[in-house]
């Protein structure tokens, strides 16, 4: 029987850059924000968005935690503790004319969570690309909670 090697490799990633953000102008988030549930890809088709539309001028090393409070602040019915918010991103298929969603991490009002500190360059935000943010209450069930996958 011969020996198997096997070696676990953890890929480094660099320091996310900062932005100076007084000399950096910042880029239009359109953020699309549902109770219970992501919005439907359909309702991005054909040039179409949801109707609830949520526009926040930000930078790319904005974090889902810094996405929270903004959300929080317009939307009164959010900010109780226990309050889920569940990110993806929906942006266009290159070679089709379809829309895809791409879950990127949990944030929870009251608590601190592992992608508090995720930033929108580290889900791989591309100018263009839309929010979708799931707002679960604290009387409902939490989105699955699930570990930081490398996006």
């Amino acid at each position: 029987m011969a020996n198997v090697e096997s070696m676990i490799v953890e890929e480094k990633q660099p320091p996310p850059k900062q932005v100076d953000r007084e000399k950096t102008c910042p880029l239009l988030l359109r953020v699309f924000c549902s109770t219970g549930r992501h919005h439907s890809l359909s309702e991005y088709a054909h040039g179409n968005v949801p109707t609830n539309e949520l526009q926040i001028y930000t930078w790319q090393d904005a974090t889902l935690r810094e996405l929270t409070s903004l959300v929080r602040d317009v939307n009164p019915e959010t900010r109780k503790k226990g309050t889920y918010f569940d990110f993806a991103l929906v942006f266009p298929e290159p070679r089709t004319p379809v829309y895809r969603m791409r879950e990127i991490g949990v944030t929870c009002s009251g608590q601190q969570g592992a992608d508090d500190s995720k930033t929108l360059a580290q889900a791989k935000f591309c100018i263009g690309d839309y929010m979708d943010i799931n707002i679960t209450p604290p009387n409902r069930l939490p989105p699955q909670m699930r570990r930081s996958r490398p996006y």
